[in-house]
């Protein structure tokens, strides 16, 4: 009965932060989830506090990064940046694209596909104003997209990859050697498949007389620590150090340097931060951990350590598509913790744990329930008078994700 239980009020938990009833925000259904258990003593506070812990290193992560990407969008650096790419398009809505895209993807390989979503989001509505674009969508959907695209590249592209590996991430250049192949494809052919899907609505006029903003001196300050957390982040994976306390330093130090050299109040990087990210993750681990209590992660690793003796490319094949598209019914960071757990206890080989994390990653551009960067790109879109809809989300994710996550997986087992 306490097993039922527990999966009655996960599944309920769940599914409030992917639909948000009463428009209440994700954070409370998970946090209301995990006080369930507690309540009902379905998991003792002591399994709870032991959950929680286990979200350290993610925690310290998207706090570092959310100051950097909040303190570079307060100093309007992702405008600029995006100004001077609908600048360079010359009038070319293809070009235009086409840069968004790359601006984009850097943006998530270097602060992470949430801060794309976040930061970038309105900088690309700004820019298309400012082009005096009829229809924004096509250039907005690439935040969605290259956002979950990318996450792959590098460990600190998306939170989930410090969720699946733990303390056992890879050093940089084992991580390199793993992934960039397949980054490439997922990068290159989701760009393709998006485009071919926009290209219609790409037939229009943009204006080419486009205002270059002037970059602050403490826009400067932040592309600087931009870079230097990058320095230093590329650096702690080289050495196989956790990445959660050098990210939230370096967050904390560069917000400080702008703000200081600035001299504006950090009140205004404090409340646009987006602070109930962080008990919307705890509250996650908490109910990963009463869903651990039920059998689900050993079951799930004996099946990950069954498959691959007995054959690791079907296991490898089948464990990426399964969890790309699970990652869409449940989203991928509760997805990504409980397949994290299972690998970690499965032993199972690296090749099939790499699939796992692709397809945690890239799986979630189907649907916009199926990472936590698209349901912050809705929001984003929502603050800019702008609506997509599930339906019209799903069937262009129905075209654009399988080839890309197929390829990747391909790139991955060649």
């Amino acid at each position: 009965m306490s097993h039922t239980a527990i999966w009655i009020i996960s599944i309920l938990a769940i599914s409030g932060v992917i639909i948000r009833p009463f428009n209440l925000p994700e954070a409370v259904w998970a946090v209301a989830g995990a006080a369930l258990l507690i309540a009902f003593r379905l998991i003792l506070p002591a399994e709870a506090l032991t959950g929680m812990s286990k979200g350290i290193d993610v925690y310290l992560f998207l706090t570092g990064m959310m100051l950097l990407a909040e303190t570079a969008r307060e100093e309007k650096l992702f405008d600029w940046l995006a100004a001077y790419a609908t600048a360079f398009a010359k009038g070319s809505p293809t070009r235009l694209f086409l840069l968004i895209y790359l601006v984009g993807t850097l943006v998530t390989i270097f602060l992470s596909n949430d801060a794309t979503a976040v930061v970038l989001t309105p900088a690309v509505a700004a820019a298309a104003r400012a082009a005096k674009v009829k229809n924004p969508l096509p250039y907005l959907l690439i935040c969605a997209f290259i956002a979950n695209a990318a996450s792959f590249v590098l460990p600190i592209s998306n939170p989930a990859n410090l969720v699946i590996y733990a303390s056992h991430m890879p050093t940089l250049l084992q991580w390199l050697s793993r992934y960039i192949i397949p980054s490439f494809f997922a990068i290159a052919v989701t760009y393709l498949m998006l485009f071919l899907t926009q290209r219609s609505a790409l037939k229009q006029k943009i204006e080419t007389t486009i205002p270059l903003p002037t970059l602050s001196q403490g826009g400067k300050a932040a592309l600087t620590g931009i870079c230097a957390t990058v320095v230093i982040l590329l650096a702690s994976s080289a050495l196989d150090i956790q990445l959660g306390l050098p990210t939230a330093i370096t967050g904390l130090l560069t917000s400080a340097i702008v703000l200081i050299s600035s001299k504006k109040s950090p009140i205004t990087v404090i409340k646009g931060v987006s602070w109930s990210v962080l008990p919307l993750v705890a509250g996650l681990f908490i109910i990963v951990e009463a869903l651990d209590k039920t059998g689900l992660t050993q079951t799930i690793g004996m099946w990950l350590h069954y498959g691959a003796d007995h054959s690791s490319a079907y296991t490898t094949w089948i464990s990426g598509v399964i969890i790309a598209f699970g990652s869409n019914l449940v989203n991928n960071l509760p997805a990504g913790l409980i397949a994290g757990h299972a690998v970690q206890i499965g032993h199972i080989p690296e090749i099939v744990k790499s699939a796992i994390l692709i397809g945690v990653d890239l799986g979630p551009n189907l649907s916009i329930t199926g990472s936590l960067a698209t349901i912050l790109w809705l929001v984003a879109l929502r603050r800019e008078k702008l609506y997509v809809n599930a339906w019209t989300f799903l069937k262009l994710g129905l075209v654009i994700m399988p080839l890309p996550l197929l390829l990747a997986l391909g790139a991955l087992w060649l």
